[in-house]
């Protein structure tokens, strides 16, 4: 069992579980709960867990086998409208929630944080249970980035303070920072766990209050920390949870007119859609993480094992599903061949197969419908003349298993190169100088977030001064703080999450001005 201390040595570096892994073999990890009893399946609204207006149900698979899990209350418009009933209610004036101390709000979050951290080993094996992410990766990146996000925002709760301005004239002017109000959020299925903490973290700190849309695919893990919250000691109605799907649950939370904030993770394709509804109901405020086709260069001075590597781990991560997956590599050509044999011998040796177990390193994908269409942009891949070095099947004959798949010599124009496929599909790009490299970089829609690989610093600030993209990554990948800003330029979305700056989405400015009577009055 790892100490306390070496755990939240883990969550300050979420990726320091990867060095731990190769070097110690997971042997200070509990083993999973690989049939963890399903806690909660209803609907969370106003602390309590009720069935579905309708009565409806659907079901939440095992990625690994295909199996039902269990049945989970299906939430539409009717359940929204109870949940954003009593998220306004717990947002009036005079409540125990508006009349809290700021200092005891993140009392509050640091409680739910405890919680997490003494639950982490059900957690972990409930989040791999449902989303097919290896335990490793729930226990050591997931669950503790999740209690280090808590205890972040728990820090700034009373913190988020304005400013005395010196205007002209006989005036006191200052501003107040004060929460937006009922704030409704949609999550999506690649992190359940962390994509909840990301939101609820800024948006409780602040005073806000929350209704919160699951991804259909994962709504469990999600529903556990709904049960903490209340154990923590939450007051109703501040934070709600509706499990269901997007064009019912979904669609009703953006467009309901007592919604004043909507915060989106997902597809480029639906936030746009979320973005107009929000906007063309009450004009709520709007904040996007969306998808990204990510450039991860690397240049011929690089360390090649440190590339390779890195590379590796930047594209193959979470099973491929990742919005900021480094899917583009354009790699100089003085060592592209090496790049490749190395990058296809190391795709080889990845070790797919359950979740569960500690030995492997890839699950499953998350459901069918993302299976295939990762196996149908494959297809295309190979149709337009790109040359599949390794995978490129079904990885068995049950489950939603892929093999690790690399291809080599994609030209910029084909579908894998444009398009985001979300899995472990490895695109590999040959480059001759820098010039051309940043025009081709930026031929993609999104803007989320780019790596270069070099030893020499002037190369690498010149291409990270150069590209539009939210994160720059220099000879490392997914290196992410709960301290440092994530967000995307141009169609990977609009605002920050994490940081000082993810609390701007989550605060309202108001500036207050008093008269003051002359000396002589």
């Amino acid at each position: 069992m790892l100490s306390t201390s070496a755990w939240r040595s883990i969550s300050r570096s979420p990726l320091r579980w990867y060095m731990l892994s190769s070097k110690a073999g997971y042997a200070g990890i509990p083993a999973p709960i690989t049939n963890p009893d399903i806690a909660q399946s209803k609907i969370f609204i106003n602390n309590e867990f009720v069935n579905s207006a309708s009565g409806k149900t659907f079901q939440t698979l095992n990625p690994s086998n295909g199996d039902v899990i269990c049945e989970v209350a299906e939430g539409d418009k009717a359940d929204i409208d109870k949940a954003v009933a009593a998220a306004k209610d717990a947002f009036r004036l005079g409540s125990p929630w508006r009349r809290m101390d700021a200092s005891d709000r993140g009392n509050l979050m640091y409680k739910l944080a405890d919680l997490i951290e003494r639950d982490k080993n059900y957690i972990a094996s409930l989040e791999t249970l449902d989303n097919g992410k290896t335990y490793t990766q729930s226990y050591l990146v997931d669950v503790a980035a999740v209690v280090n996000t808590y205890r972040y925002y728990a820090g700034w709760a009373d913190k988020n303070h304005g400013k005395t301005i010196p205007i002209r004239g006989d005036h006191f002017t200052y501003t107040r920072h004060e929460p937006v109000g009922v704030c409704g959020q949609i999550i999506p299925w690649n992190f359940p766990l962390l994509m909840q903490a990301w939101k609820l973290g800024p948006a409780l700190a602040l005073g806000n209050t929350v209704v919160m849309k699951t991804a259909e695919q994962t709504p469990l893990s999600a529903l556990y920390i709904a049960q903490l919250a209340v154990e923590a000691g939450y007051p109703p109605g501040v934070l709600n949870i509706v499990p269901g799907y997007g064009p019912t649950a979904g669609a009703a939370l953006a467009k309901h007119m007592d919604v004043d904030k909507i915060a989106f993770t997902g597809s480029t394709e639906i936030g746009k859609i979320v973005s107009v509804m929000a906007t063309e109901s009450n004009l709520k405020r709007v904040t996007l993480e969306l998808g990204g086709k990510s450039p991860n260069i690397v240049f011929a001075d690089a360390n090649m094992d440190l590339a390779v590597e890195t590379c590796h781990l930047g594209l193959f991560f979470n099973q491929g599903q990742c919005c900021c997956a480094g899917s583009r590599i354009f790699v100089e050509e003085k060592v592209y061949d090496e790049f490749v044999e190395r990058s296809v011998e190391r795709a080889r040796r990845k070790v797919v197969g359950d979740p569960f177990d500690r030995s492997s390193e890839q699950g499953p994908q998350v459901d069918q419908e993302q299976l295939t269409k990762i196996l149908s942009l494959i297809e295309s891949g190979k149709q337009e003349g790109a040359k599949l070095c390794t995978g490129g099947a079904r990885h068995g004959d049950k489950g939603y298993f892929l093999q690790p798949t690399v291809f080599a010599d994609v030209q910029d124009n084909m579908r894998i190169a444009q398009e985001e496929i979300f899995g472990p599909v490895m695109q590999i790009m040959k480059f001759r100088d820098m010039n051309e490299l940043i025009e081709r970089a930026h031929n993609t829609i999104y803007g989320l977030a780019a790596a270069v690989m070099t030893t020499d610093l002037d190369k690498a600030l010149h291409i990270s001064n150069s590209l539009r993209a939210g994160t720059v990554w220099v000879n490392c990948f997914d290196v992410l703080d709960t301290a440092a800003p994530f967000g995307g330029y141009k169609m990977s979305g609009n605002g920050r999450e994490l940081g000082e700056y993810g609390l701007e989405n989550y605060t309202e400015v108001k500036t207050v001005t008093i008269k003051v009577p002359p000396k002589n009055s």
